[in-house]
């Protein structure tokens, strides 16, 4: 059996559409998949990098793609009311659900996914975050200090990991990110022999021009 890490934050529309699309691209495979809620903002911040709805523009295009990825994939995902909006309440709910030293469930995650990416409402709202607390029935205190100690640490460890950004999926020691790497996700799985070549490692030998940013 294969072990696979899928890095995500309810954030992240193509998050929601990789976590839809993951067990068709897996059909008929052996595996294990944990699913591991982390705070993107703070991803961000550690590569000194800015959120992809803080440029205007880019922000336009990734709802208009995302719009059409979700047709193309026949998907009901719809635009929440407000984006971007702070996920830390859904996160922190999240690993609430889950018992001590465990990951959140696929249910768990699904029913959070749906609360933000369909219905076109305020993923931020009160009464709709009290419902959704009330309907995933946490086995901890979501405002403890315990669970913001594992959203904390997840989102640490993704990032010593190499995680730059969600979805992410890790198989074994290989980092995949976004929604169009599910591909790669799967030929990984199966034994594609292309990853036994030179090309994953040359790609990280290339040399830049450019100066290298503080990490």
């Amino acid at each position: 059996m294969t072990a696979l890490d899928f890095y995500f934050d309810p954030i992240s529309p193509y998050a929601a559409l990789a976590f839809e699309q993951l067990p068709q691209v897996l059909a008929g495979h052996s595996v294990a998949v944990r699913y591991v809620p982390i705070f993107l903002g703070a991803v961000l911040k550690a590569h000194d990098n800015k959120g992809p709805a803080e440029v205007p523009n880019k922000r336009d295009w990734i709802y208009r793609q995302v719009l059409w990825q979700s047709h193309r994939l026949g998907s009901a995902l719809t635009l929440p009311a407000i984006h971007p909006f702070n996920p830390l309440p859904l996160l922190r709910l999240l690993w609430a659900t889950a018992e001590p030293g465990q990951t959140p469930s696929r249910h768990a995650v699904e029913t959070v996914f749906h609360h933000v990416w369909r219905g076109g409402e305020d993923a931020a709202d009160p009464d709709r975050l009290q419902r959704l607390t009330q309907s995933l029935a946490p086995q901890q205190d979501p405002a403890g200090e315990a669970v913001k100690t594992a959203l904390r640490e997840a989102t640490d460890a993704a990032v010593a990991r190499g995680v730059f950004g969600v979805p992410s999926v890790a198989v074994g020691e290989r980092l995949f990110w976004g929604l169009d790497a599910l591909e790669m996700v799967r030929a990984c799985v199966e034994g594609d022999p292309w990853f036994d070549g030179p090309d994953w490692d040359r790609a990280a030998a290339v040399p830049s021009a450019l100066p290298r940013r503080p990490s």
